[in-house]
């Protein structure tokens, strides 16, 4: 358990400071090779978890994003 822990920690950190695309990007590979089955169970789990930690930092990348636009449009309606 304390494996996944720090994987989870490592992943999180690197995915911090990627862009939106290269995580898309990213995410995109893991899937495939998912897709394709050829992984072990043991890499498969952590190909998965990696997916999670990019998916996470797409929606904060996104949350971020809409939270920007909203603040222009606020500001041009004044």
């Amino acid at each position: 358990m304390a494996q996944i822990n720090q994987r989870t920690t490592r992943a999180k950190a690197e995915n911090v400071t990627l862009s939106y695309e290269v995580a898309v990007e990213k995410l995109e590979g893991i899937v495939r090779k998912l897709e394709n089955g050829d992984l072990t169970l043991e890499d498969s789990l952590k190909a998965f978890e990696e997916g999670i930690g990019l998916t996470r930092t797409c929606e904060k990348l996104l949350q971020e994003a809409k939270g920007k636009v909203e603040l222009l449009v606020q500001k041009q309606s004044k």
